[in-house]
């Protein structure tokens, strides 16, 4: 229907010729032939009576979209050209963040299967067209779909039958307070608000929860060398947490609490503003849900009683966390367990038994730390779309199969 191939393809040679490095390897990676294809159905959906500033426009807006360096990631996948347009100059009101910020490490990293990071509450609705598909995609849902959270200990059913096996339970979850961005947007003032509101939390507990905050701010030699001892503190450094912005301003407005058994811990501002674990010896999993369960009603009814304010909970998403792979219960339910039948087999088959059983195995010195004879990190691996007690309940059940 059109017949324009000098002017088709004469604003491409000037773009290339006049363009930054950064403009002609997105060109590059993109490839020529395809942006002319993008540029022709456009000519033919839109009929412009002017197609030179047409096809000025077209490729001007192409060359502002991002370069995505990780090409395998889920922001690449569906963060397009009229998204990009449609956001890019917006700001959120609780932080002041851009799409940009949220999507950094999807940009400047090769790496990354997700990409993007929330920087407020707001970024979910603010930014929804590129998140709503993308947490979809992720968690495998429906557009359809309900998230109800279920923190109800007494429901569970059944124990891990050979609790010898089991070295130790594990279960945390991220929270973040409403009114504060989240780990990437938060400010240097709402970081150190936040904290004090954390430590009048942690001065209302009581029972086995009560315990002793300990500030990464001047923290001395002697609590440093402890806390590491006991695996509780966590450091700076992480890539994708610097790029992100998490690391901003470190160490101030960061620490950690524990109780006096040890058994229930809280990192204040690392990923998320909170992550709450429970964990003790042995396989007591009940035990250590019910724990979890009421530490966090204690933290956050202190919150409101000093502030009015609550965790931030979405209608559809859950409780929200600075990673979208963290939305709905920000759970990770886990056992150390020795596996002597699986230890000597393909460890692929493995993997392939867990994902039947909706588990995730790890090495016992975590994702990236490697395998130690038949000791493995066996928990959940759904987080959005179920409940917390579905996926401890999971977790039970499948370990009982696997060590069957």
């Amino acid at each position: 229907r059109f017949n324009y191939p000098s002017r088709v393809t004469a604003p491409t040679t000037v773009l290339m010729g006049d363009a930054d490095a950064d403009k002609k390897l997105y060109l590059r990676e993109k490839g020529v032939p395809n942006i002319i294809d993008g540029a022709v159905k456009a000519l033919i959906e839109n009929q412009p009576a002017d197609v030179s500033t047409f096809l000025c426009s077209y490729f001007g807006k192409q060359c502002n979209f991002p370069n995505v360096r990780s090409t395998k990631s889920l922001v690449r996948k569906y963060l397009t050209p009229e998204i990009w347009e449609q956001l890019r100059n917006h700001r959120t009101k609780t932080t002041g963040s851009t799409l940009l910020q949220c999507i950094i490490c999807a940009v400047d990293l090769d790496n990354q299967h997700v990409g993007c990071y929330a920087a407020d509450e707001d970024s979910y609705e603010d930014f929804g067209a590129l998140f709503n598909p993308l947490i979809l995609d992720y968690h495998g849902l429906k557009p359809d779909f309900q998230h109800t959270s279920d923190m109800d200990a007494s429901k569970l059913q059944g124990r891990i039958q050979k609790e010898d096996a089991i070295v130790s339970t594990r279960i945390r979850v991220g929270r973040n307070v409403q009114g504060f961005g989240l780990s990437p947007g938060i400010t240097k003032q709402q970081r150190l608000d936040l904290e004090a509101m954390m430590k009048t939390a942690f001065s209302n507990l009581t029972g086995e929860l009560a315990g002793k905050y300990y500030p990464l701010t001047g923290m001395d030699p002697t609590t440093k060398k402890q806390l590491i001892d006991d695996h509780f503190l966590f450091m700076e450094g992480d890539k994708n947490l610097q790029l992100a912005g998490m690391e901003r301003d470190w160490p101030e407005g960061r620490g950690i609490f524990h109780n006096d058994a040890k058994t229930f811990l809280v990192w204040v501002n690392e990923e998320d503003q909170l992550r709450i674990i429970s964990m003790q010896k042995g396989g007591n999993v009940n035990e250590v849900f019910t724990r979890l369960a009421n530490g966090i009603k204690a933290i956050e009814d202190s919150i409101l009683k000093t502030s009015g304010r609550k965790f931030q909970l979405h209608d559809r998403f859950g409780y929200l966390h600075s990673c979208p792979s963290n939305l709905g219960t920000g759970m990770r339910a886990s056992v150390h367990v020795h596996l002597p039948s699986w230890a000597n087999k393909d460890q692929q088959l493995l993997k392939d038994r867990c994902e039947s059983l909706g588990l995730q195995p790890r090495g016992s010195r975590g994702e990236s730390g490697g395998q130690t004879g038949d000791l493995y990190d066996i928990s959940n691996k759904h987080r959005l779309g179920y409940s917390e007690v579905q996926l401890v309940q999971t977790m039970i059940d499948g370990v009982n199969n696997l060590l069957a």
